[in-house]
């Protein structure tokens, strides 16, 4: 289980992974090999899944970008719904899928080159699928806020 000190080190690592056990020690109320030590068994047990770099919006802004909703037959079986996702998963392009309650079944992030290629990967993704009712496409004109972190309580 998690304790406070854990929470805290979370915190901290998802804002910036790059830190040392000294820089953290500054603000979690460890020493650094005990920190070290934290760090190691955090990962081993799978509380951090990946450590990624995160691109300056200068590499990604001319990109097309799209959340695109998706909306499921309502016969849709569930081999055919597992083929969906199996694709979807498959799909470089897609950099996420949420399953929604409500209207849309699904929400995905699209993040492509240009048009054509977004065209083609829709296509060979949604439009060619028989468990895929309809789904509506909104191209993202600009990033005002990106904040993956999960806020820990360390109670």
């Amino acid at each position: 289980m998690l304790d406070q000190f854990d929470a805290a080190l979370l915190n901290l690592l998802q804002h910036d992974d790059s830190r040392t056990a000294d820089e953290l020690a500054r603000e979690v109320p460890l020493s650094p090999s005990a920190i070290a030590r934290r760090l190691r068994r955090l990962r081993g047990e799978g509380w951090i899944a990946r450590t990624v770099a995160l691109l300056s919006p200068r590499l990604t802004e001319r990109r097309l970008r799209a959340i695109v909703t998706v909306q499921l037959s309502e016969h849709a079986d569930q081999r055919g719904k597992t083929a969906l996702l199996d694709r979807i998963r498959a799909a470089r392009q897609v950099q996420f899928c949420y399953e929604l309650a409500g209207v849309f079944d699904l929400l995905l992030l699209f993040d492509c080159g240009d048009m054509a290629e977004f065209n083609e990967i829709a296509e060979a993704v949604l439009v060619a699928d028989p468990t895929v009712r309809r789904y509506e496409t909104s191209f993202i004109k600009r990033e005002l806020k990106f904040a993956p972190f999960v806020k820990l309580d360390e109670r």
